[in-house]
């Protein structure tokens, strides 16, 4: 502490002040009065760094050197004053110092003080008007002086946070790692949270104006809730609940701000006039416009909700008609329903309710029961979503206070009104009632109340097909009368059942043809009902009605389990129902089929009880057999520990079965806390024996391997694990634990003192194995025993002993389990030692005996260790930092040519795992763990082959033989399963090594070889194994680009693939039919290792339909001319097949990667003749028409909803990519089949028009490469339609002035969008914010840099903007060219119309206005000439702006695209202005020749076009003597291209160009 020697100031830190006012300490006044401001500044209280501050700290010589040069260091990691960052040190060095020298836990300290600044503010709104509080005066004269601004600057301070750039290692330090910007960000939003919830707190007392109101909406809009975070790039699943809060808090703001519950109570009392909105009419209006837009995210449910209700009651001096206000509120309500509202309150309420301040969550109850309640009074409830409404106002009810209120509220008022329902259909719906009166028992008085409403019915409600024989009725129907006595229940007699007596009446709630709803005036019991249920669902408990009395009877237990938590001593009327479990969990845990959601709420039934009668409990649950048990008796503790004979019961069954697979545990949290409550229930010694089973299942089954679970909600894994470690901690359970310490006693002096391994080496080696376990999962012996296993490995020792290969194995494998479970401490620890790494590595510069010779396993076992040690090294290690002593041993391992030593031992050993396939190997299990170790050091080698130091293409070249050799060793023999194994795991290397090494010798031989072996295997063994053979055939088939002349094997190839191929189609086929039936979900798996069976009808990414699909489509493309794919074709039916599928799953909106391979080979063969003409043939516009449109969504009146696009990338699989993939395919199979598919091509154009001309509005709102590569697909396609614009007259006329008319439009929002590049930029980033990637975060740890490298690394973001704005450009470019392209084909023919004098106009409309504005970006404004010729205009500029070399590197595009892609640019932009030229003169010829248009119009025409197209062609014949590309437009100008000049004829060569020749014979003909 010698830094603090000289100071002599005190500084009062933000934890110390709110641990003051958490108190009851007299010096809470004083302390207010003295830090109100830091608490009025919030979190602008901490400054940026400053020179001047530097200047201070430097220059105050009251503190210690060391401190300010701490200081000064943390002062840049946290950007924070220098000052300032050197009091935070001094608060941490007094409060949190505990000796450690991470200096990262001062940023820990220094985030948790702006926390504890925020929650002082919290603290005071949370209390300041509660009289029962003893400090509540000095609060609210605190409160008083913040209340002026505290809004306006935590609100600014809120978008500040929202709105930070990320921390890198460039603008704080070394020190801000990836984890420390993981932590800044996670602070930032915990940061945002705390700032809404003060808000929010504070206008729960103070009232929000109008204006604020449009203000905070405004923000809240444009931030998404929380959900644009700037940096939500950072943002992973531990951080959800977060980015969720914020949501929840910023709609609970804004329903707060329209203070509904005054808005309520004005409407009863009408005096509407007195709520501040009735007189803020432009609020009013602006809010509306505002809230319409609302509707793409659930947090705006609420907020729509509040203001319908705002609306309804309010009308202040509206400008709107009555009916379009009537209009406008349903619409608005309508979009809150449809997004779910009452479902996300209640998703709300629960999510505010599991952390934070509870003054909060029952805050934001308040604040939802006031909505709910005015929403039910106001609306019917009918018109509402009542399930999800009885779900929300479970979740309000939960909260005591307001349950008081409920109870003493009038039944025909507000919330009463649901209760009241509920009652009204009890018992036909059991379930609504019982959650609401669940939801109101909140103590011993509720608990009475709640009792007494049960057990006193008044009402029997039922449900009626058809009227009964013995029912008599009014001529009305409306009142029956039961003439016999029925019994309720079809139970047996002598069990509790219920009567409804002779006479009793009942009121016909709803009659008709569909059924009878009937009230009866009948008072009975509902617990007596109860017991009937409970009894009926233990008589159907096999039968197919289950499942609808489980529903009924879930609502019961979770009742009962409310009742008896709250009040115990109801417990003895419940006993019909509690003494029922029992049975009830011994027939439900043995069906097939358990309930587990039924079998949760028993067990928590269960585990109220246990706490209060632990004895009898046990004794009635031990026989159920859902509790594991011993099949012998248990004797000793030796036989406890090893949990010989234990049995899992039930429970350990529907675990393994049920919850593992689906990744849910209720059960297994009910029961981990039913053991916990049971262990600690001081059973006697014989009941303790019985529950040993039980805790041993726990501790030895689940503790170890819980973390690896299939989890589907995040914090379950975390729950389990502490319910579990719960068992470690109780009094039952120390004869266990003594025990176990005991052993670990004793291993540790075993180990330490080395007793005889020389002589006898078992007993240490199974202490070194027992300290391995206990280091890894419970940090015990991690130190003491280090030196001793680094002597076991000393290769220098082993002249003085020998160490045998079992006890040196066992060495090993402790050292492994170290980096295994990263235990770094003991790692760095290892790493000093001198000579550890060289006596690492020693075994693997042995030489083994040949695997047909007798091998010691635990030596290959030892080898494998080695190799993954060094492994996981490289992999966690940045290159930079590692070891010199380990690269100078990797150096020595490759100079001593050992790579291929091992490389060809590890093919050996496969080689003869396959020859001894009939007499197997004992030594499997090592032989594997050796290969799998060698395969993982090559892996790593293809991205670290520097470190490792293997970069000779000889070398790798002999590896990959070898594993091709070995892969082939093992997948062409007889398959055994440990063949399989083998070859599924070279297969995967083979795989990694073809995609990573990007080397292809010739080996389609052998591939093709092993491919047949594998289609001729066990197809349930040999799935995952054959799709990574499909992916080696297609990697090599990409990488070397043959031809089909080239591929001998390909006629076998093709064959076996399209059998493949034919075989999956039929059986997905089948699959997706059954799913359809039964409602089944496929789950996506995607591993590269496992060889678990899949079902090949089950849809993955990587699934061996897909990729035989992909497979074909490579070996169609090679056999260009068709010579053998149209006879295998021929042979085996694989079109009808595939197409079969592709309609099937597109009606379905299943097997999404099936589809898209299969459009990707279809697409392939449309490319050539005979290839189109068989898939037309087999019927693919059958198949894709009608079918495609369930791919994107349709309304019932059949127009196209708004249009949407995949944020996935372009790559991705996505429906809409499907639907781009089939756009693709009709451009293809038009463009190659011309007249023979026109017919087709107008009915798919006919069915998909609405998609199409909302595709092409589309771009002038959206410009994400999603969007606009849609845009691109469908112009491609209507170029190769225009090319019959006469058939598509004739068929669809009006489809083709809709077409035109959007295609003149889009023309004008290309160019506006190109012209205006700061306007593009701001819509990508307004807009579709994911379009322009983040720039990519600094590496944990970096080698140094040179100054230049650290200057230009300013420029990345810039950089990558510029990119990403090229993309959308070129992607507007393509569109652009290929519309002009299309408008081509809708106007006159240049060479016909100048010359044919008798031509037709009326034969083709005026596509451009008479104007020349240039380009707008609003719909309203006509695309006109000015269009056009902005279109050269802007075409031309880029070409020159491509010229440009001495501009800045950020603002050249030569810079950011290779020079073919310049290029390609170049062409597109000359094919882009020849065509606008074209289009250009063609409409102005036709408007100087139509005699409807003035000859006023007509000379202003001329003159205009005269004007402008002299000032291009002379910018274009500039650029044309600088040299231009050629366009890939042949044929499109009408004058032909002259003999190319001599060199140096730069003016001949401008003069004999054809573009500027054409223009230039339009011009003279204007000018006449």
């Amino acid at each position: 502490m010698y830094l603090l020697k000289d100071t002599h100031y005190f500084h009062r830190s933000s934890r110390e002040l709110w641990t003051i006012l958490l108190g009851r300490s007299a010096q809470i006044e004083a302390e207010l009065d003295r830090h109100w401001d830091r608490l009025h500044q919030g979190l602008s209280y901490y400054k940026p760094p400053s020179a001047s501050s530097a200047g201070k700290v430097k220059e105050n010589k009251a503190v210690a050197q060391p401190l300010k040069d701490f200081g000064l260091r943390i002062s840049k990691l946290l950007a924070l004053d220098e000052q300032q960052s050197v009091q935070i040190l001094q608060c941490y060095l007094q409060e949190d110092y505990r000796g450690t020298r991470n200096s990262l836990k001062v940023a820990g300290y220094y985030y948790e003080e702006r926390m504890c600044l925020l929650r002082c503010v919290l603290l005071l709104l949370t209390y300041f008007q509660d009289e029962r509080h003893p400090y509540r005066a000095e609060y609210s004269n605190c409160v008083n002086k913040l209340e002026k601004d505290l809004v306006s600057r935590y609100q600014l301070q809120f978008e500040n946070l929202f709105k930070a750039e990320a921390p890198t290692w460039e603008t704080h330090g070394n020190l801000m790692t990836e984890r420390q910007v993981s932590l800044w960000f996670l602070q930032c939003l915990r940061e945002q949270s705390l700032l809404l919830e003060i808000i929010f707190l504070y206008y729960a007392y103070f009232e929000m104006s109008p204006s604020d109101l449009l203000s905070f909406t405004k923000m809240f809009k444009e931030e998404g809730f929380g959900l644009r975070q700037t940096n939500r790039h950072l943002v992973d699943k531990s951080m959800d609940s977060l980015v969720d809060r914020i949501g929840y808090l910023s709609s609970l703001i804004l329903v707060e701000g329209m203070d509904i519950d005054f808005l309520h109570k004005c409407a009863l009392e009408d005096c509407t006039l007195q709520h501040q909105f009735s007189n803020a009419p432009d609020v009013i209006k602006e809010m509306d416009q505002l809230l319409l837009t609302f509707g793409d995210i659930p947090h705006h449910g609420p907020v729509l909700l509040a203001w319908v209700l705002l609306r309804h009651t309010l009308r202040p001096d509206e400008s709107l008609q009555p009916d379009e206000s009537i209009h406008m509120i349903g619409k608005i309500g309508n979009t809150a329903l449809q997004l779910g509202v009452f479902k996300y309150i209640s998703t709300m309420l629960k999510g505010l309710g599991v952390s934070g301040n509870n003054c909060t969550a029952s805050t934001a109850k308040m604040c939802i029961y006031g909505l709910l309640s005015f929403v039910i009074t106001s609306f019917e409830e009918e018109s509402l979503q009542c399930s999800h409404l009885i779900d929300a106002a479970c979740e309000v009810l939960s909260a005591p206070s307001l349950a008081e209120v409920f109870w003493e509220m009038k039944p025909n008022m507000g919330l009463g009104m649901i209760l009241d329902s509920a009652v009204g259909m009890f018992p036909h719906k059991i379930g609504p009632l019982l959650q609401l009166l669940t939801a109101l028992l909140s103590n011993k008085s509720t608990v009475t109340k709640v009792y007494n409403v049960l057990d006193k019915m008044s009402y029997y409600t039922q449900v009626y097909k058809h009227k009964p024989n013995d029912i008599i009725s009014k001529d009305d129907e409306t009142l029956w009368r039961r003439q016999t006595p029925k019994l309720l229940y079809p139970l047996g007699s002598g069990q509790t059942n219920l009567w409804m007596p002779q006479g009793v009446l009942g009121q016909v709630m709803i009659g008709g043809d569909q059924g009878y709803v009937v009230r009866w005036e009948h008072s009975y019991s509902s617990w007596t009902l109860f017991t009937c249920e409970v009894e009926m669902l233990l008589h159907v408990v096999s039968t197919a009605d289950v499942i609808a009395h489980c529903a009924r009877v879930k609502p019961i237990l979770d009742l009962v389990h409310k009742i008896i938590s709250t009040d115990w001593t109801v417990s003895d009327c419940l006993l019909p129902l509690t003494s029922r479990i029992y049975m009830l969990l011994q027939r439900l845990t043995s069906v097939i089929n358990p309930p587990v959601d039924v079998i949760a709420s028993c067990v928590n039934c269960l585990s109220v009880l246990a706490a209060r009668m632990p004895g009898k409990v046990w004794s009635s649950l031990h026989h159920t057999g859902f509790l594991p048990f011993a099949s012998s008796p248990l004797t000793s503790m030796p036989q406890c520990v090893s949990a010989e004979g234990m049995k899992a019961g039930n429970y350990g069954t529907l675990l393994v079965q049920i919850e593992q697979p689906k990744g849910e545990y209720a059960v297994t949290i009910a029961f981990l806390r039913l053991i916990t409550t049971l262990v600690k229930g001081q059973l006697g010694s014989t009941q303790n024996k019985g529950l040993i089973p039980c805790v041993l299942l726990v501790l030895k089954e689940m503790l170890p391997t819980y973390h690896k679970w299939r989890y589907n909600t995040y914090g379950v894994r975390e729950r389990i694990g502490k319910a579990a470690l719960m068992n470690y901690f109780t009094p039952s359970l120390q004869s266990l634990c003594i025990y176990n310490a005991t052993i670990c006693i004793l291993s540790s002096l075993v180990l330490a003192k080395y007793i005889y391994h020389k002589h006898d080496p078992a007993l240490p080696r199974l202490a070194i194995q027992l300290l391995k376990r206990l280091a890894t999962e419970f940090l015990l012996g991690e130190w003491s025993c280090l030196h001793v296993v680094l002597e076991l490995i000393d290769s220098k020792q082993q002249g003085k002993y020998w160490c045998p290969p079992l006890l040196h194995r066992a060495a090993l494998a402790f050292l492994l389990a170290l980096w295994q479970d990263r235990r770094d401490s003991a790692i760095s620890v290892l790493r000093a030692k001198e000579r550890f790494w060289e006596n690492l590595t020693t075994p693997l510069f042995g030489t083994l005996t040949p695997p047909s010779d007798t091998t010691e396993p635990c030596v290959l076992e030892t080898c494998a260790f080695v190799m993954k040690i060094i492994g996981l090294e490289i992999y966690y290690v940045v290159r930079g930092s590692l070891e010199p002593s380990l690269k100078d041993g990797l150096q020595k391992f490759s100079n001593a040519r050992r790579y291929e030593y091992w490389s060809q031992y590890v093919k050996s050993l496969v080689c003869h795992v396959a020859e001894m396939e009939e007499e197997g190997i004992s030594s499997f299990p090592e032989t594997q763990m050796l290969i799998s170790a060698w395969r993982m050091l090559l892996i790593l080698s293809t991205s670290h082959s520097d470190v490792m130091q293997l970069t000779e293409d000889s070398t790798k070249l002999k590896l990959f033989m070898d594993v091709l050799d070995g892969t082939k060793a093992a997948l062409t023999t007889p398959m055994s399963v440990s063949c399989l194994r083998l070859g599924s795991m070279m297969a995967t290397l083979l795989l990694i090594l073809l995609k990573q090494w990007r080397r292809s010798p010739d080996i389609l031989s052998p591939l093709s070889l092993i491919l047949e072996s594998v289609l001729q295997a066990d197809q349930q063994m040999m799935e995952r194994t054959k799709a990574k053979i499909f992916s080696a055939l297609i990697s090599v088939l990409q990488i070397q680009g043959l031809n089909g002349g080239d591929i001998s094997q390909l006629p076998q190839l093709l064959l076996s693939v399209c059998e493949t191929v034919k075989d999956e189609a039929l059986a997905l086929i089948d699959n997706t039919r059954h799913m359809s039936q039964t409602g089944d979900a496929v789950e996506d798996e995607d591993s590269m290792e496992t060889d678990s069976f899949r079902g090949p009808q089950k849809d993955q990414r990587d699934g061996v339909g897909v990729l035989a699909l992909h497979l074909a489509k490579e070996l169609c493309r090679s056999d260009e001319d068709g010579e053998h794919w149209v006879s295998v074709m021929r042979q085996i039916p694989v079109l009808p097949s595939v197409l079969s599928a592709i309609e099937l799953s597109l009606r379905s909106k299943h097997n999404l990667y099936f589809t898209e391979a299969a459009l990707h080979l279809l697409l392939t063969l449309a490319r050539t003749p005979q290839g189109a003409d068989a898939v037309a043939g087999a019927g693919v516009i059958q198949t894709i028409c009608l079918p495609l449109l369930s791919v994107y969504e349709v309304t019932s009146n059949g127009a196209s909803q708004v249009i949407s696009f995949s944020r996935k990338s372009q790559d991705s699989a996505c429906w809409p990519g499907v639907y781009r993939l089939c756009m693709s395919l009709m451009e293809s199979l038009l463009k190659t089949l011309r007249y023979n598919f026109i017919n087709d091509a107008l009915d798919f154009v006919g069915v998909h028009q609405e998609r199409i001309l909302q595709c092409l509005n589309a771009v002038r709102t959206v410009q994400s490469l999603a969007c606009l590569d849609e845009a691109d697909h469908t112009v491609g396609f209507l170029l190769q339609l225009s090319s019959f614009c006469k058939e598509w007259q004739f068929h669809l006329p009006k489809l083709l002035r809709d077409v035109q008319v959007n295609l003149c439009y889009l023309c004008q929002t290309c160019t506006y969008l190109l012209h205006s590049k700061k306007m593009l930029h701001h819509y990508l980033q307004a807009k579709n914010g994911d379009a322009l990637p983040p720039v990519p975060l600094a590496r944990t740890q970096r080698a140094p840099q040179t100054p230049s490298k650290e200057a230009a690394g300013g420029g990345e973001r810039e950089e990558a903007e510029q990119k990403a704005l090229l993309a959308v450009q070129c992607s507007l470019l393509k569109i652009l060219s290929k519309t002009l392209a299309t408008l081509q084909h809708f106007t006159p023919d240049c060479c016909q119309i100048l010359l044919d004098q008798s031509m037709d106009l009326a034969e083709y409309r005026t596509l451009f206005v008479l104007s020349f504005t240039t380009p707008a970006f609003d719909p309203e404004v006509a695309p006109s000439f000015g269009t056009l010729l902005a279109t050269i205009n802007v075409a031309l500029s880029m070409l020159s702006e491509m010229e440009k070399k001495k501009e800045p590197v950020s603002l050249n595009i030569a810079s950011l695209v290779s020079v073919e892609e310049i290029q390609a640019l170049k062409s597109l932009l000359m094919f882009t202005m020849e065509n606008c030229f074209y289009v250009l003169i063609s409409q102005a010829v036709r408007c100087l020749k139509d005699p409807s248009i003035l000859p006023r119009d007509k000379q202003r025409l001329k003159q205009e076009l005269s004007s402008e197209l002299s000032t291009l062609l002379s910018s274009l014949s500039r650029h044309f003597r600088r040299g231009s590309p050629s366009s890939p437009s042949s044929g499109i100008l009408p004058i032909t291209q002259s003999k190319p000049p001599t060199p140096g004829s730069k003016a001949s060569q401008e003069g004999q160009e054809p573009l500027i020749q054409f223009v230039q014979a339009f011009v003279r003909l204007v000018q006449r």
